[in-house]
């Protein structure tokens, strides 16, 4: 499996997007730093999917940044992004990786350590763990586990996490000083009137952090 970085995971949300649109927003976070790149839309047809995820794939073309999408296999395979991020109620860790293969990445939500506990390290890449705090962005998440439930998940798994649910600038340092890889993130990007700047400014929160 190919090396990936999880410091600085920008989840894509098409409504929050509307002023640059997807791709303008993922390529202007990327060049702020953003790292890996999820395309998650709940509502839109496979089909719209693969043409959304091919136009991104092309937009990330020639940096560093991972394309992620979240739970379409099909649509994954489709794009031939770098990885699939599931949830528990999606189609299952181990049908997952049978149809994408040992090559794809394959990232896990997890809130909780009964769930960091029951993962097949073998088949999973990463875990996203949260919500950490309660976010808009996801109607219906669970409760918030924050900042000592995040350090207990992740006490729990060998695998690398990134921390996601209403994260801010401001979570940076006493997220990552929980063991957490990386921060994934929504409107802190999507939406911010430059997504680059946003992009800019939690790069550097997390490179503070990190040295």
């Amino acid at each position: 499996m190919s090396r990936f970085d999880l410091s600085l995971y920008l989840v894509l949300d098409p409504m929050l997007s509307e002023p640059f649109g997807l791709i303008e927003t993922a390529r202007r976070a990327v060049r702020g730093g953003a790292t890996m790149v999820q395309l998650r839309d709940k509502t839109a047809t496979t089909e719209r999917m693969i043409e959304t995820g091919r136009l991104l794939k092309a937009a990330l073309a020639g940096t560093d940044a991972r394309l992620i999408v979240n739970d379409n296999v099909d649509a994954a395979l489709a794009i031939d992004a770098d990885g699939v991020h599931i949830g528990q109620s999606d189609l299952g860790v181990r049908a997952t990786r049978d149809r994408i293969g040992s090559e794809m990445l394959l990232g896990l939500s997890i809130g909780s350590v009964t769930e960091a506990e029951a993962l097949d390290p073998t088949l999973v890449d990463y875990v996203g763990v949260g919500p950490v705090f309660p976010t808009a962005t996801k109607p219906g998440h669970p409760p918030a586990i924050g900042i000592d439930g995040l350090r207990d998940v992740i006490r729990a798994t060998h695998l690398p996490a990134v921390a996601i649910g209403g994260v801010k600038i401001g979570h940076v340092g006493e997220i990552l000083a929980t063991g957490a890889k990386g921060v994934a993130v929504v409107s802190a990007i999507c939406g911010q009137p430059d997504p680059e700047v946003a992009a800019q400014a939690l790069r550097d929160a997390i490179d503070r952090s990190l040295t």
